[in-house]
């Protein structure tokens, strides 16, 4: 007798490139905007304001902007391949 409840060992799903890709860019804004708070609070200057955080946050909007579009992309042509395939089975 065989036991049911025992259960083949799952694998671990690669994550995307892309993901990993979009998690470093947000964590690096993240931490960039906290470090440049405290160290305009502790300096009480804030030149570097418009600048550093500026161009931190342009550049999570770049790799987010691709992200969207990649996602878009293959959004559209799994549906073509659905729409194909229900096609195929209505004739």
């Amino acid at each position: 007798m065989a036991l049911k409840w025992v259960s083949k060992p799952k694998k671990k799903k690669k994550i995307e490139y892309s993901k990993r890709i979009v998690a470093i860019v947000l964590s690096f804004c993240i931490i960039v905007t906290l470090f440049s708070m405290g160290a305009m609070i502790y300096l009480r200057d804030l030149s570097a304001l418009s600048t550093l955080i500026m161009s931190v946050f342009g550049e999570t909007g770049v790799v987010i902007a691709f992200y969207l579009d990649k996602a878009k992309k293959e959004n559209i042509s799994k549906g073509a391949k659905k729409d194909e395939s229900e096609l195929e089975t209505e004739t």
